[in-house]
Order: C-alpha cells, then sequence, then structure tokens
C-alpha cells in the first residue's frame, strides 16, 4: 500500500519438517547408507575407455568428483517411517539447495489463496499481487572473496568463452539448476560432438568437388571457347543472344556441390542423424540411471492460473443462469467452451503460412522485376552481372524477412496458446512448441523450397514463355543448374540466422532489458532506500535485477532449425556440419553464460527425456532422406548425366553432355515484338540453344518433349524410390543394431532392484533382532523381578507369543509399549 517503501521481498525457508514431509509426498529418491559396486565392461572396451579418460584428461572440467566412481549410493524414495535407511549426516545440507527450492515451489503452487476457486503463487503473480518468485542464486559469480559456491564454480569452469575446449559439468549443472536443464546442456553437448565427424566428411566432399573440377568434363565443355553454343536471349527485346561460355564461373562454381560425393554424403547425413537419435536415447537412460530418474512418475499437474479463472467465470455463468450452487460439482472447460479459441487458432495459423508464401513470391516479384530493370541498363557490367546482384540482393531481403516474421511468429504462437487455455502447463508447453515450430518452420525454408523445387520448373520455352503480370518473364536457373543458387540461398539464411538471431539477439536483448529494469527501478525506488542497499546489496536485490527465466522452448527452437538446415538441404551444401559445429561452439557458452549470470535462477523441474523434441528431430530425420532424395534427383544433374554416360555416350565418356542437355530454337519462331534490338550478331544467328529436352523445329513435333526427356524423369523417379527405400532400411537396421539401453546399464538396474530387497530385508532382520534382544532381557526381568513385575512381564511375554506376524505390525506394537 505504500509505494514509498519500495520493493518488499518475502524470503521464505522450509524447516526439516517441511522438508522430509514434502520429500516423502513427492517421492524423492535420496541416497541410502548402502553403496554397491558399479561393474564395468571388461575386455578392450574398458581398455579403450581408459585409452580415452587418460587422453582426454585435460579437457575435464575441474569440479568436484564421487571419490570413488566406481560406487553409487542406493537410492529410494524418501519415508519418514524409514529414517534410518537415509544416510544423513547433517540434517541441513541432506537436502540439496535445488531439491529444497522444487518442494518451497511445490507447496507455494498449492497452497490455497482466500480469493475462491484460485491457488498457488501462480494465480497471485498473474494477479499483479506478487511481482515474481524465483530461487535465489548461490552467491556472487565473481568477486575476489575465497568463498566458493557452486554458482561461481559454474561461471569458473563452464560459462566462460575460454573453456570453450572443456567438457559441460552436466552433473554439477543438474544439481545447480535442475534435470530439465541437465538434459538440454547434456543434448547439446552430444548434438556438437556428434557435428565433428560430419563436419570432417563435409570438408573431404568439399576437396573432392575442389580437386576433380579441373577433370571435369562438362564444366571444361562449357567453359570453352572454340564450342561457341548461341543461347537464345534471358529476357525480351533488350536481351541479346549470349554465349554459353560467358557462364564459365557459375559452371564451375557449381561442380563444388554438384558431384557425386554429395550422393555419399547425403546417405552418410541421413545414417548419421539415426546414430545421433540412437545415442542421445543411450546417454539420456544413462543420466536417468545416476540421475535416479529410472521410476520417475509423471506427477499430478495443478491447473494454470488462466485456467482457473476461466473456469470460475463459466461457473459464475451457470450458476446465474440454473440458480444451483452446487460447490462438490466439478466442472471443467469442455470442447464448446475452447472453440473460439480453437478457431482463432486455425484461421491465424494458416494466415500467418499464406504470408510467409506472400513474402516469398514478394521477394521472387522482386527479383524478376529487377532482372529486367538491370536488362534496360546501358552499363554493360551492370548488365553483364543481372544475375549475381539479384540473387544477392534478394537473398539478403529473405533473411531480412525470415528474421522479422519469426519474432512476430514467437509473439503469435504464445498468444494463441493462451487463448486456447490448456489446463496444465505441460500441455501448454507441448502446444506451444507445435505452434512455434510449424510457423518457424515454414518461414525458414519456404524460400530454400522454392530454389531447390520450384524455380525454373514453369518458364516455359522460346517464343512460348510463362509471363507473370503480363510482361515479365518467369525466372529460369542459371546455366550450370539451379543447385548452386541453393547453396548460396541456403549458406546465406542459414548462416545470417545463426550470426544476428541465435547469437546478437541472445546477448543483446538481455543486456538491454536488464539495463531498462535497472533504471527503471532507480526511478521508482527513493534515494534513501538506495543509500541503503548500495552499502550491502542482498541476494535478493541482485537476483531481481536479472532476467526472469521463460523456459527452454528458445534455446531448443534455435537448434532444431539449425539441425534442419544440416540434415535437410545437405546434399546442397556440404559444409553446414561445419558452420553448425562452429555456432554451437560458441552456443554453447553463451547459453550457459546466460543462465549464469544474465537469468534469474530457475524453479528445479525434473524430467527423464526431452520430451516433444525428441519427436520433432525424428520427423526431421525421416523427412530429410526424402528431401536429399528429390535435391539429387531433381535439383542436380546427377541423373541426366549418368543416363548420358550409360544410355547416350558413344565412347562411354562425359564428352558432348552439355550439347545433348542443349536444344535447338529456330529464331524466325519467336514472337513479334521480342526479338533483341540493336543486336551486333542478330542477323548471323539462325538457330540458338537452350536447356531443355526437347524436338529441334526440324521434326514433324517441333518443341515437344523429346524421348530422351521422359527417360530422365524415369530415371529420377527410380533414382528417389530406390534413393528413399535405401536409406530408410540402413536407418531401421542402424535402429535395431543399437539397443536403446545400453547393457551395462540395463544389468545396473537390475543389480539395483536386488541389492534394494536385499538391504531392505538385512536392515529388517536387525531391527528384529534389536526388539528380540530388548524381549530377552525383559524376560530376565521378568524372572529376577518381584511378583508385581512378573504379572506386568507375563503380559509382554503372552503379547510376544500371540504376535509372530510381521515385522511392520511387530515394531509398531513395540513402540507402543
Amino acid at each position: 500500500q505504500n509505494k514509498s517503501q519500495g520493493l518488499s521481498f518475502v524470503r521464505i525457508h522450509a524447516p526439516w519438517q517441511v522438508l522430509s514431509r514434502e520429500a516423502e509426498l513427492l517421492k524423492i529418491k535420496m541416497p541410502t547408507k548402502k553403496m554397491y559396486e558399479i561393474t564395468e565392461e571388461g575386455g578392450i572396451l574398458k581398455t579403450l575407455n581408459e585409452i580415452w579418460c587418460k587422453l582426454t584428461e585435460p579437457l575435464q572440467p575441474q569440479v568436484p568428483q564421487q571419490e570413488n566412481t566406481n560406487m553409487k549410493n542406493l537410492s529410494y524414495p524418501f519415508s519418514r517411517e524409514k529414517i534410518y535407511l537415509y544416510n544423513i549426516k547433517d540434517k541441513d545440507t541432506f537436502f540439496d539447495n535445488a531439491t529444497r527450492s522444487r518442494i518451497v515451489r511445490e507447496i507455494l503452487k498449492r497452497t490455497s489463496i482466500k480469493a475462491r476457486n484460485s491457488m498457488g503463487i501462480g494465480t497471485l503473480i498473474a494477479n499483479n499481487v506478487y511481482e515474481a518468485a524465483y530461487p535465489l542464486h548461490d552467491g556472487e559469480y565473481e568477486g575476489q572473496n575465497d568463498d566458493m559456491n557452486e554458482r561461481k564454480l559454474l561461471f569458473r569452469e563452464w560459462a566462460r568463452y575460454g573453456v570453450f575446449y572443456k567438457f559441460q559439468p552436466i552433473d554439477l549443472i543438474r544439481k545447480y539448476f535442475g534435470e530439465k536443464i541437465g538434459l538440454y546442456f547434456a543434448w547439446l553437448g552430444l548434438y556438437t560432438e556428434f557435428l565433428i565427424p560430419s563436419s570432417v566428411v563435409g570438408i573431404i566432399v568439399f576437396l573432392y568437388g575442389c580437386i576433380t573440377i579441373e577433370s571435369d568434363i562438362p564444366s571444361k565443355e562449357m567453359c570453352d571457347q572454340r564450342n561457341a553454343f548461341t543461347m537464345c536471349p534471358l529476357c525480351d527485346k533488350f536481351c541479346d543472344y549470349w554465349n554459353l561460355s560467358s557462364a564459365c564461373a557459375t559452371a564451375r562454381a557449381s561442380h563444388l556441390f554438384d558431384n557425386p560425393a554429395t550422393v555419399l554424403f547425403s546417405i552418410f547425413m541421413a545414417l548419421w542423424a539415426t546414430m545421433f537419435l540412437e545415442q542421445w536415447k543411450r546417454l539420456q537412460m544413462r543420466l536417468s540411471y545416476f540421475w535416479d530418474l529410472t521410476g520417475l512418475e509423471e506427477e499430478e499437474e495443478h491447473p494454470r492460473p488462466e485456467y482457473e479463472t476461466k473456469l470460475l467465470q463459466k461457473k459464475l455463468k451457470n450458476k446465474n443462469i440454473t440458480g444451483n450452487s452446487n460447490e462438490d460439482e466439478k466442472e471443467k472447460l469442455t470442447w464448446s467452451d475452447r472453440m473460439p479459441g480453437y478457431a482463432a487458432n486455425f484461421g491465424l495459423i494458416l494466415f500467418m503460412i499464406m504470408l510467409t508464401f506472400s513474402a516469398v513470391f514478394g521477394v521472387i516479384v522482386y527479383r524478376i522485376t529487377t532482372a529486367a530493370a538491370l536488362s534496360f541498363s546501358t552499363n554493360e557490367t551492370t548488365r553483364s552481372n543481372v544475375r549475381v546482384t539479384v540473387t544477392a540482393t534478394a537473398v539478403i531481403i529473405n533473411l531480412v524477412v525470415i528474421l522479422i516474421l519469426d519474432e512476430i511468429y514467437g509473439a503469435v504462437a504464445k498468444w494463441l496458446t493462451e487463448i486456447e487455455v490448456p489446463k496444465t502447463e505441460k500441455t501448454f508447453e507441448e502446444r506451444l512448441i507445435l505452434k512455434s515450430f510449424l510457423l518457424k518452420f515454414v518461414n525458414s525454408y519456404a524460400p530454400i523450397f522454392y530454389v531447390a523445387f520450384f524455380k525454373g520448373r514453369f518458364v516455359g520455352r522460346p517464343g512460348r514463355y510463362v509471363y507473370v503480370f503480363d510482361g515479365y518473364r518467369m525466372e529460369e536457373c542459371a546455366p550450370g543448374g539451379c543447385l548452386m543458387e541453393l547453396c548460396i540461398q541456403l549458406s546465406i539464411i542459414m548462416l545470417g540466422k545463426q550470426l544476428i538471431q541465435n547469437n546478437l539477439f541472445e546477448i543483446g536483448i538481455p543486456k538491454l532489458k536488464k539495463l531498462f529494469r535497472k533504471l527503471k527501478d532507480e526511478r521508482t525506488e527513493t534515494k534513501e532506500m538506495e543509500t541503503n542497499q548500495s552499502k550491502n546489496p542482498q541476494q535478493w536485490d541482485l537476483d531481481y535485477i536479472l532476467e526472469p527465466f521463460t523456459g527452454l522452448t528458445p534455446e531448443y527452437m534455435e537448434m532444431i532449425i539449425q539441425f534442419g538446415f544440416v540434415t535437410l538441404f545437405v546434399a546442397s551444401f556440404p559444409l553446414a556440419p561445419l558452420f553448425a559445429l562452429l555456432n554451437n561452439i560458441i552456443e554453447v557458452r553463451l547459453d550457459a553464460k546466460k543462465f549464469v549470470t544474465e537469468l534469474r535462477r530457475p524453479d528445479t523441474v525434473r524430467a527423464k527425456d526431452i520430451g516433444i523434441w525428441y519427436n520433432i528431430l525424428s520427423g526431421i530425420g525421416k523427412l530429410s532422406v526424402i528431401i536429399n532424395a528429390f535435391v539429387i534427383a531433381v535439383t542436380s544433374d546427377f541423373i541426366p548425366r549418368l543416363m548420358y554416360q550409360y544410355a547416350y555416350s558413344q565412347n562411354g565418356t562425359m564428352h558432348g553432355f552439355i550439347n545433348h542437355t542443349l536444344s535447338y530454337f529456330n529464331v524466325s519462331h519467336l514472337k513479334a515484338g521480342t526479338q533483341p534490338e540493336n543486336s551486333p550478331f542478330s542477323q548471323d544467328v539462325l538457330f540458338c540453344r537452350f536447356k531443355d529436352y526437347r524436338e529441334p523445329p526440324w521434326s514433324q513435333n517441333q518443341y515437344e518433349f523429346s524421348k530422351q526427356y521422359w527417360a530422365v524423369l524415369s530415371a529420377r523417379l527410380a533414382f528417389i524410390i530406390l534413393f528413399q527405400n535405401l536409406v530408410m532400411f540402413l536407418s531401421v537396421l542402424v535402429d535395431w543394431m543399437i539397443p536403446d539401453i545400453p547393457k551395462d546399464i540395463s544389468e545396473q538396474i537390475k543389480k539395483e532392484k536386488s541389492v534394494l530387497v536385499d538391504f531392505f530385508l538385512k536392515e529388517e532382520h536387525e531391527k528384529l533382532k534389536l526388539i528380540e534382544s530388548f524381549i530377552a532381557r525383559d524376560k530376565q526381568k521378568c524372572k529376577s523381578g518381584t511378583k508385581g513385575e512378573r504379572i506386568r512381564a507375563a503380559s509382554f511375554c503372552q503379547f510376544n507369543r500371540s504376535q509372530k506376524g510381521s515385522f511392520a505390525s511387530f515394531s509398531s506394537q513395540h513402540t507402543e509399549v
């Protein structure tokens, strides 16, 4: 009520009684006194593992490790009745900070509020009663003081660019931030490691293209000026006939990415994606075992505040209509309540996808009109560089549009999910992820799909071109094919997104928000408060200035989109894994720095997998096989070259390939008004050439598709079917050969169960022996004592004879006695 006092903080502490009660309710697994040995695999695997550990010793982070890595504490869900089982040396440190904050958050979530039908801290924050609720960081992450906390340790060994070469301290990350964030960084680390072999193979494929460029016969023929292929004009009226040798540079460059090695690389990358997902499943299972998540059950989630508010409104409305005020009657939101939200979702998502296609079409129109405008130029240099200028500017425009729409789509997806009113946070997160991914997938890849599969397909032919807006011809592929342009498009969009969106935005925006919040707080607080706090600012003051944690969705999303760039069109750009690797080396430390220094400490959340993201990754992996098959078959010249060499070449070589792919056109058949004006050699040209398989003008079926066209088309379709089935079969084979659960972990889980049973029986047996010793001592007292004492002891002995049942009933009865 009194604004002049500035901010008020409420610090919540959970005593032992509360922690032990909640740990039992939440079934949190805690270490028992029992330790057992982890059996390692013997033979050559053990030797290789030891060699690997020695080699990678300098890369290990300097964080406290368990003294004996071969031993593991037996864990069991906490129970106050069996408190003697647990290794409780100090009640203050038995539950670590992450567990304590999780317990406190759980209590705050379910504590009822005086307001009707509302519950938890989430509702209070939604109604602006409280501004935020967050667990505190352990202390400062930098400073000269000697006390080393976990936050400072994480900053020193993980969240700095100077330690980019070191492995991540995954166990410490999990201990400090919780399992969900620990799994994200474990996944990101594995993905980055897997990019190393794919980068090496990609570089080899690129170098193969560089080495074989001089021996490539089709590009040699293209560059040979003696061949003098006179090509048909690229535009009407203002464009002249031109010589194919002028496109020599494009032809040579396209060979770098359009060679037989790219086919093998596509197969390799499809298997790489399968291997990565299989290895992640194994690592996930290993982490689940060591983090005691193997028996983790799905916990019942509390409804979101927005859901409760909507439900309350519905109850009040029904009460007013029917007059029935039955409080016990459980109501829920039905599909009819949510119908307006679903309708808005469907309509807006459709509109957004159409907006993306409109943006792509707008860039196509820009390319066509700019190419036509530059062709009118009187400057010879401008006219000769039309294609390069148009391609470069169009890709940059595409990139800017993608970045702007990405930000808009993120906000729209969140708003659309909110109007759906999902019941729980998990449902909300899953729906938000699906919407965001759909919109961002279409936005990021639509321009690339256009260049790969649609550009140059609907051009028509000389004398019968396809026009847009009555005056502009549809754009054609470059003489060397569309693959080079696809490569340029993919590389600029991928690198631009990584550099601007993933790095600059991620560094800059949180810093600006932090500065803005600091300035705002300084204005609202009184000078007196400022002077008091500036002397000795508390941890809650320091944490309040930090950026709130909004979830892992943006972090996963940028990596998933990158995974798409690496796998979907890898046939056109073998260096994509290399650029992804370089980005991710920075990305790991950037995310780490953000979590340790820029964000408030997130609530610890237990999770045994990465959820819906695995399904999305698996879907992209399968889609990549289909898309790469089409890129090789349709976009590249791989199939036409094979067909020529083995079906049409007279001597089994590639000599004459360029002449074979070019059709003839009689220049007298050009439409009136489309002939080149002021052409210096138009009088000498009788026939011009264009890239297509069509019958010559002297044939009966002039300009119809030739037999070669249908033969090549059949070969393309056959290759797509063969490639897809082969790669899918190999992927299934890899999936089947690699078990989801490592053999040693499955054996350890079985062993843990048997050790647990033995430990319980032993503890109960010792407990029984202790009780029996008490009874035996009591009997001695019965014999040597007075008569009255004997009567009392006799009653106890009688009870002993009648209670030869269970240990539990015996111990409880004995306690009562």
